[in-house]
């Protein structure tokens, strides 16, 4: 790394979450996998590295791409629905999930092929332009360019635009109150619920996800949905099911959103059998009976699983299919036009029209292009 990589490249930014150890390496503390590294190392990310006796991101300022996408696909249904958001993403990932639905942006380690390059105040610029009510850090995780997603967020909510992470949740303490203090939503991905999915299938920990949860729910502002992508034979028994959404009721209140969505083969899960509709069904009616008011079904045409139902009178407040709204039953501030009752989430006002549509677009040298 020390050979192709300078501090005077205006993509690599020196890091703080670091230290020296009395062995001469020194560790990167962004993540539980804390990779110690020598000078030209880089860690298991692949775009935080030690140059010059520091830790350095590679990846700032530099993306996979945008697109405008519908709130609803990151998902968060409950976050000012029906709005656009202006989703990126960089290379790079600090997991090694072997079903990764993700794997050419979240593996690459072609960080110089990186199609678009835009600092965060032109992408703050990028949303006002297209009119999306937020920007999301997405397709690989917000973790791995923490700096960038960091100061990204700070200037879009100087201009009036919210910030969403979509993130594993795989992040050590400091790092972690970093990013999830200055976002305004945040979906996690709870990938299983055992310690032996994490470390043979994921290749990481539960504990720091679990304790990521926690902290964005119940020490930041940050509205909160979860994701689990049920895959089968490896996380969708019964048991781990209900063990999981027995957790989180207990530990996040009933009212966090969650999401079973459905696996397909892909990278180096292609011997396993795509989720039929029936597991999540499945799930969903385990997490329902566990106390959870807002259970959501995704990747499977579902109006039942993508409805929002009031919690108090059993109203459907907001149906949808897939991504489009087609019925808003809720006051601009989000109580039940029927019973009053209040339904968690963020809403501001009339729900938005962007709908399904999913566009990309360019940024180059401070101009939007649509592709």
């Amino acid at each position: 790394m020390g050979d192709d990589v300078r501090l005077d490249d205006p993509f690599t930014v020196p890091t703080r979450h670091w230290h020296r150890l009395e062995d001469g390496r020194v560790q990167c503390d962004v993540c539980p996998r804390a990779c110690k590294l020598r000078e030209g190392q880089r860690g298991v990310c692949f775009v935080r590295g030690r140059v010059d006796d520091q830790v350095v991101l590679t990846s700032y300022g530099r993306s996979s791409g945008y697109c405008v996408d519908p709130i609803e696909k990151k998902p968060l249904n409950h976050f000012l629905p029906g709005t656009s958001v202006l989703s990126f993403g960089t290379a790079g990932c600090n997991l090694a999930c072997r079903f990764c639905q993700n794997w050419d942006i979240s593996k690459s380690k072609e960080v110089d092929r990186l199609s678009d390059a835009a600092p965060p105040e032109s992408i703050a610029d990028a949303a006002l332009e297209l009119g999306c009510a937020s920007v999301a850090f997405t397709y690989n995780d917000p973790v791995v360019f923490l700096e960038y997603a960091v100061d990204t967020a700070h200037v879009c909510r100087e201009k009036g635009i919210r910030s969403v992470a979509v993130s594993a949740g795989y992040v050590s303490e400091g790092a972690r109150q970093d990013l999830f203090d200055v976002v305004d939503a945040a979906n996690i991905d709870l990938k299983g619920f055992t310690e032996e999915f994490y470390r043979h299938i994921a290749m990481g920990a539960l504990a720091p996800v679990l304790e990521t949860l926690e902290y964005v729910h119940h020490e930041t502002d940050a509205w909160l949905e979860i994701t689990t992508l049920l895959i089968p034979g490896q996380n969708d028994s019964d048991e781990e099911l209900d063990a999981m959404t027995g957790w989180l009721v207990e530990h996040l209140g009933p009212d966090v959103p969650l999401h079973f969505s459905a696996f397909h083969p892909d990278y180096r899960m292609r011997d396993v059998p795509a989720t039929p509709a029936s597991t999540l069904t499945r799930a969903r009616r385990i997490a329902l009976a566990n106390g959870l008011r807002f259970v959501y079904t995704g990747n499977v045409h579902d109006r039942e699983g993508d409805t929002t139902a009031c919690p108090a009178c059993g109203e459907a407040v907001i149906e949808r299919d897939w991504y489009e709204l087609k019925g808003w039953k809720l006051t601009g501030d989000g109580h039940c036009r029927n019973c009053g009752a209040p339904v968690a989430g963020v809403y501001d006002g009339p729900p938005g029209e962007w709908g399904a549509r999913r566009v990309p677009v360019e940024l180059k040298s401070g101009k939007v292009r649509r592709r």
